[in-house]
Formats: C-alpha cells, structure tokens, sequence
C-alpha cells in the first residue's frame, strides 16, 4: 500500500511559480543588468590630465605677460605639449614673440628668449640687428627670410661698398615700441631691433656690424 504524503510543494515548482508569476519583473532586471554591463565595457576610463598655463585672451605678438593674461586649464595626457608650463609664475614678465588666440598654451617659442631657437640646426644663435632706417622693421614679420646688408663708405673720400653679411635668415622676432624685451636682449633698447637666427659665422660678421656702417634689410623668399 502506498502513503501519500500531503505537504508543502518542494523548491523547484516553487520557484516555478514564482518564475511565471513575475517573469516580466525578472526580464527587465535581466534587461537591465545587461545593458548596465555594455556601458561599462564601452566606457573608456577617465582620462588623466595636467596643468596647463594658456592665454586667457586674444594676446598681440610684444605683449608683456601678466597674471590676468594667464589662466591654467586640465591638459589631456600625462604630460603638457613640449615646451609649456604648468605654473604662471615663470612667464609673468616675459614679452610674446607671436600673437596667441585664447586658450593657447603659452610655449617657450611663443615668447622672446632662447625658446625662439627651437628646431634651429645645432650652433644656431640668435642676434639682435638695428637697421640704419628703423622704419623697415615694421615691413617684417617673425619667419620672414632677409638678407643683411652693410653698406660702407660715402661715395666721396671713402668709395661705396656693400656687402652681404648674412643670406636668407629667419626673423625670429622684431620690436614693436615699448621697453623690455625679455631675456634675449638683456638690457638693449628693443626700439628700432630686428633679431635674427643666424649662423656661428654669420652671427660674427654681424657683430658690430653697425659701427661698420649702415646695416639694411633685404626681405627675400
């Protein structure tokens, strides 16, 4: 003879049931979860930054840079573009060589100093120029190729003559009015400057060049 034995349903049509009954619930969860995991997956992972020091503003190339010229901004990466800084103090004094839009970093070629010198073939110096008319320093801009002439004599008791001192170099920034022109001068009046990347030979037989005679500027290129 065999007992039945009346009780309590066993887990599994239990769980059966509570399956159908909330099997809308539970796919939502599921739909849920799944989708949760894909963002995840797809999700880069946070980007690390460091200061930058940029322009707060419009700045025109011979600006002398002042705090409320700067503002420090997050720069993707574990280090800032080459040549940039991530604190003010540093640039607080130094003259723009080259205009910079807002947000610019502010590099050390966009400033008067050795920085101008970058990427320039090895022993390249840079030497400041008074033309004999200082107006033609207005007719140049940084990057513009010139050849540097001396032109000596009078024509009269000593005949004219003029000789190239240097072809073809690279403006690396030029005065436009105002005192201080950084580092790369030291103490020259800029006023009426021209100052260019020149060769060992080149910057010799620029040297003094002005005393010689009347140095002119030929804009080439």
């Amino acid at each position: 003879m065999q007992v039945q034995t009346a009780g309590r349903a066993g887990p599994l049509p239990l769980l059966r049931r509570l399956v159908r009954r909330h099997y809308r619930l539970l796919a939502a969860l599921l739909l849920c979860a799944a989708a949760g995991l894909t963002v995840q997956a797809l999700t880069p992972a946070p980007l690390s930054t460091v200061p930058v020091v940029v322009a707060s503003g419009d700045l025109p190339a011979g600006t002398v840079l002042a705090p409320g010229h700067l503002d420090v901004q997050p720069y993707p990466g574990s280090a800032g573009p080459p040549g940039s800084s991530a604190v003010r103090d540093g640039l607080v004094g130094q003259r723009l060589a080259s205009a910079l839009r807002a947000g610019s970093p502010v590099l050390d070629t966009s400033l008067v100093g050795p920085g101008l010198l970058a990427g320039s073939p090895p022993g390249t110096v840079a030497v400041p120029v008074r033309p004999a008319d200082p107006s033609t320093v207005q007719l140049v801009a940084p990057g513009q190729l010139v050849d540097i002439v001396l032109s000596s004599g009078n024509g009269l008791e000593q005949p004219a003559a003029s000789t190239v001192l240097a072809r073809s170099v690279a403006v690396l920034w030029k005065a436009d009015g105002g005192a201080g022109a950084g580092d790369l001068l030291g103490g020259t009046s800029p006023e009426g400057l021209v100052v260019v990347a020149a060769s060992p030979a080149e910057a010799t037989a620029l040297a003094g060049s002005s005393s010689r005679g009347q140095v002119f500027l030929v804009l080439v290129g």
